[in-house]
């Protein structure tokens, strides 16, 4: 938990691995997950480093399993997933395995093949089966006997005539009798044909081009076949078409060929003779039986190699990850020149030093080597990674703070302060007992589901979320429940827990009739003793005064807690400064800033407490009465602009304590001064220091040359504290606008905690609004009617609740704790210039590789 307060003591090492024990030791590495190795090469090509056939194997060994798992997923045959991780095979293991995937792919491939083939077959054989059964309804319409029949030949004289201007159309029969005359209709005239099947959605355009490009000189006859038949390809569903073309001469059968090729139609042979068409249909009815069986047979086949492949798939997916993901490491460390040692370097936690030697160890005995890694601290004056250890609870507090910016080294972290502050305050905005127990529950069913939860691995943006941020959202109910409470507010509504200590004097008629009417505290009204906890539920049925006393309550705890959150934050920033032993920041920000913060806007809070204690409508003196109470906003304008109140008040007095005039200029006095202390502190004493480091070196040069024409010193240390390259004037602007900033800053973002009372009034006008215009109508109607009525509207009442009040108010009031944390209190103290420290992890590698492969 110590790390979580500020990141983890990290250390630049060395390490020196034996080559046949550097696989072994990189594999325990990986299994730790604490080590973030750097890249030694980083001006060597990714396809000229050492192991880069390994990887490419292993890329090869992938694609294979991807086509494999394509293929499980295509057949719908479920993966077995135990949940465990294999350890990482040894290097000699990757030939029994590419062994393996090469056996399996080639087998299914050629089972793909072989069925593709076979469907293919059976679709042509298919599709002959329907030419045949639908053409015999064609030659049936009249009794063929080698001749065309009547129908046809009565269309074919008719085209005849019309085209007889442009083509001679020949249209003798066997015997050579001339067409052309009108008793051509009784001559029996020999007619070619084809037969085939064409894509239903085709049929129509083919119809028309048949007919312009033969000029109405062919006659085609179509049925559509009912049953989708497979496409062997790609193995869709298509809709088919049967048709058969008559014409005359080999010049219209080579056009009409042609056509059929252009829209991709198939042709099929079909005899003229009936017995002929028998014979060839009961002869393709035997081999579709034949091709069926053997069909059946290859899918079998297919299905027991894809059941077999999908026991071990997943597990075969981590091992090649694994073993691609220890090359890929590999490749970043380095050679020595005897070509048998491999070198490293890497970051490591302090802490988990001992752990990674032990991995080491156990990596160089699983070898078999008996030469020991060496693991050497170094010094260097880089940034090491900022590591925060989290655990399941924590790390989406973390995330939240990451997402702003990673800390600078061993800087403080804000997510321990945030695990308390976060809900909180989206508390005191959302604060409803009803609302709250919804997101309550619901953040508390994913917290005990959480297992099977996070077993589906769900490919839902929305909802791995949602179900990330658990712990948030059940932290988030719960203090809305208590701030709910506090309100006294559940749907809109109160709860008379421990009897309202406000009571009526009048009868029901005239509070009934009389919405303006208000009832008096110092009167028989009120019995002096408060509410025991929280508001008290008459505040509730108050028609018109209620928003006027919870607008006062709710805008001024809004400035009190902003106030203490940003002096908190203040206050963690020096604990930075005392870390990194910055004396410097603290004389000239830590100081001057709290005096800033604390003698106006603190003081401003303190005059709020002033003002509920001293001023009551019960006070026997009328200079504390009600009416006498100061406005605190009034005063602390007056107070900024020095200007004097007005005094002419009657009995009352414009202060609330002796000698508030005098205390008010000397705190206003005070906090303009530490403006240009803030501004101009920290760069004088800068430069002061580099003038008396110069001097220094100058006077030791003289000392050990006798002469003044020393060199100069290369680089002037002292009083810099991190500002030794930089310039004045860089320092100066960089000061200034420090000043500005947290000057204009106090103001704005003491403002900016004032959303705090106003999506608190929102939200339960909101509500309120959802109770009086849509649930209170449910409740007018009396008998059945008044029964289903309710039911109507409660359920329409519960959706808006959820999706406007729970969901889209929540998100709201979310955004803005978020910017509260981001903006007003971290802007105190945290810098966020880090960057995360990133180990060589299998369990992250396979995550991200799971993650990417399911998008």
């Amino acid at each position: 938990m110590g790390s979580l307060f500020r990141s983890e003591e990290m250390s630049l090492c060395q390490l020196f691995l034996q080559s046949e024990a550097a696989y072994a030791c990189v594999s325990e590495l990986g299994e730790l997950g604490l080590v973030q190795f750097r890249d030694l090469n980083p001006d060597v090509n990714a396809f000229q480093r050492k192991f880069v056939n390994e990887v490419r194997r292993c890329d090869e060994m992938e694609r294979k399993l991807r086509y494999l798992e394509k293929e499980i997923k295509k057949d719908g045959i479920p993966m077995l997933d135990t949940g465990e991780s294999p350890e990482a095979p040894q290097p000699r293991e990757m030939i029994d395995l590419e062994a393996t995937f090469e056996k399996l792919e080639n087998e299914l491939r050629e089972v793909n093949q072989n069925a593709e083939a076979l469907k293919r077959n059976y679709l042509e054989l298919t599709e002959l089966k329907h030419i045949l059964r639908k053409t015999q309804v064609f030659f049936d319409e009249a009794v063929y006997t080698g001749n065309v029949p009547n129908k046809t030949r009565n269309r074919y004289q008719q085209m005849a005539d019309s085209h007889r201007e442009e083509e001679q159309v020949n249209l003798l029969g066997e015997e050579g009798i001339r067409a052309g005359g009108a008793g051509a209709q009784g001559q029996n005239l020999k007619l070619g044909f084809v037969a085939g099947v064409i894509l239903r959605e085709r049929l129509p355009a083919f119809e028309r081009m048949l007919w312009r490009a033969c000029r109405g000189n062919v006659f085609l006859r179509q049925a559509m076949i009912e049953d989708p038949l497979e496409d062997p390809s790609n193995g869709d569903k298509v809709y088919k078409s049967v048709f058969i073309i008559f014409f005359q001469g080999d010049q219209l059968k080579t056009r009409v060929k042609k056509i059929c090729e252009g829209f991709r139609a198939t042709l099929y042979p079909c005899p003229e003779a009936p017995t002929d068409r028998r014979e060839m249909a009961m002869g393709v009815m035997t081999r579709i039986e034949d091709l069926h069986t053997v069909l059946g047979q290859t899918q079998d086949h297919r299905h027991r190699v894809l059941v077999a492949a999908a026991k071990n798939l997943k597990n075969w997916f981590v091992k090649v990850r694994k073993i691609k993901a220890i090359y890929h490491t590999l490749n970043l460390f380095n050679l020595d020149v005897t070509q048998k040692c491999l070198i490293a370097e890497c970051w490591v936690p302090l802490l988990d030093f001992e752990t990674i030697q032990i991995a080491l160890r156990r990596g160089t005995e699983r070898s078999g080597s008996s030469v020991p890694p060496i693991l050497n601290r170094m010094e260097t004056f880089e940034d090491p990674p900022t590591y925060n250890r989290t655990n399941k609870f924590t790390h989406a507090f973390q995330a939240l703070i990451n997402a702003y910016g990673v800390a600078s080294y061993r800087e403080m972290n804000p997510a321990p302060y945030t695990i308390i502050t976060f809900p909180f305050l989206f508390a005191v905005m959302f604060g409803d007992l009803g609302h709250g127990t919804i997101m309550a529950l619901f953040g508390l069913w994913m917290v005990l589901k959480e297992k099977p939860l996070a077993a589906k691995k769900s490919d839902n943006e929305i909802w791995n979320i949602f179900f990330g941020g658990r712990y948030i959202i059940f932290l988030m109910g719960v203090f809305s429940m208590y701030t709910g409470f506090v309100y006294n507010d559940i749907f809109s509504k109160s709860l008379n827990v421990f009897g309202s200590a406000w009571s009526t004097n009048y009868n029901t008629s005239t509070v009934m009739s009389n919405k303006a009417l208000q009832l008096n505290p110092k009167g028989m009204d009120y019995a002096q003793t408060p509410y025991p906890f929280g508001l008290d539920p008459v505040w509730q049925v108050a028609p018109l005064n209620k928003i006027i006393f919870q607008n006062a309550y709710k805008m001024k705890i809004s400035i009190i807690f902003g106030v203490i959150h940003m002096l908190f934050g203040v206050f963690v920033g020096l604990f930075n400064h005392r870390y990194f032993k910055n004396k410097m920041a603290i004389y000239c920000e830590f100081i001057p800033q709290v005096i800033f913060l604390v003698f106006l806007f603190f003081y401003m809070t303190l005059l709020m407490f002033i003002k509920w204690v001293k001023y009551s409508a019960s006070a026997t003196d009328v200079v504390y009465s009600e009416g006498c109470a100061p406005s605190i906003l009034i005063t602390f304008i007056n107070m900024v602009l020095f200007k004097a109140p007005d005094e002419h008040t009657g009995d009352c007095s414009p202060y609330m304590f002796a000698g508030q005039s005098g205390l008010q200029k000397f705190l206003v006095v005070v906090a303009l001064l530490c403006v240009p202390w803030m501004l101009l502190a920290k760069p004088i004493l800068i430069m002061r220091g580099r003038k008396e480091a110069a001097v220094s070196v100058f006077i030791e040069t003289l000392d050990d040359s006798g002469t003044q024409a020393g060199q100069q010193p290369a680089q002037q240390q002292g009083g810099g504290h991190g500002h030794d390259n930089e310039e004045m004037s860089e320092i100066f602007i960089h000061q200034g606008i420090h000043t500005i900033e947290y000057v204009l800053g106090s103001v704005s973002h003491t403002a900016s905690y004032l959303r705090l009372w106003a999506l608190s009034l929102a939200h339960a006008q909101l509500a309120e609004v959802l109770w009086n215009m849509v649930l209170q109508n449910g409740l007018k109607q009396d008998g059945w009617i008044g029964g289903i009525a309710l039911w109507a509207v409660f359920a329409f009442w519960a959706v808006l609740t959820v999706g406007i009040l729970v969901l889209m108010e929540g998100l709201s009031a979310f955004l803005h704790t978020l910017r509260l944390h981001w903006v007003e209190f971290q802007s105190k103290f945290y810098a966020g210039l880090g960057y995360a420290f990133q180990p060589f992890s299998f369990e992250v590698i396979l995550e991200s590789s799971s993650s990417s492969s399911e998008d």
